[in-house]
């Protein structure tokens, strides 16, 4: 039994620990807050390799300067960008977001924005569907067939 204490004793620290810090940085009223225009992106259907750059428009709706500090897709083929500069209370930006659009058929993809906001992390989502490359689905046009040729023999 005295084995269990300590991990029990251990666990409820560290978890009141961060229950603390969290409620530290909520209970900022002076906190940059992040606030996007909308959630997610629809890309809609889009034809192979078309355009895959899209923004995310965003306003610090808090009182103090708001910092991006990282941004990545859930996989390589989702590349986000985000702004360097402090963006001020009250001013907007953009997070541009490239889908690799050579990739064929549905997507719905996430890019993890974290900053110094009240609201440090968020999620956005891109979707759309990518329709095959016409070249490649109908096959290359007036190929002739490749003739047959007959086993030695008969």
């Amino acid at each position: 039994m005295k084995k269990l204490i300590l991990p029990i004793a251990m666990f409820l620290s560290i978890a009141f620990a961060g229950n603390m810090k969290a409620q530290e940085i909520a209970a900022d009223p002076n906190a940059p807050i992040i606030t996007f225009q909308v959630d997610t992106i629809d890309y809609g259907t889009i034809p192979h390799n078309a355009d895959g750059y899209r923004s995310f428009k965003f306003t610090n709706t808090g009182k103090e300067p708001l910092m991006i500090k990282e941004t990545h897709g859930s996989c390589g083929c989702t590349v986000p960008t985000a702004p360097k500069e402090p963006i001020q209370p009250g001013q907007s930006g953009e997070i541009k977001v490239h889908y690799a659009t050579d990739r064929i058929g549905q997507f719905f993809k996430n890019v993890t924005v974290t900053s110094n906001a009240s609201n440090f992390s968020k999620i956005v989502y891109i979707k759309g569907n990518v329709l095959p490359d016409p070249a490649t689905a109908q096959g290359t046009p007036n190929t002739p067939p490749k003739p047959t040729v007959p086993a030695a023999g008969h």
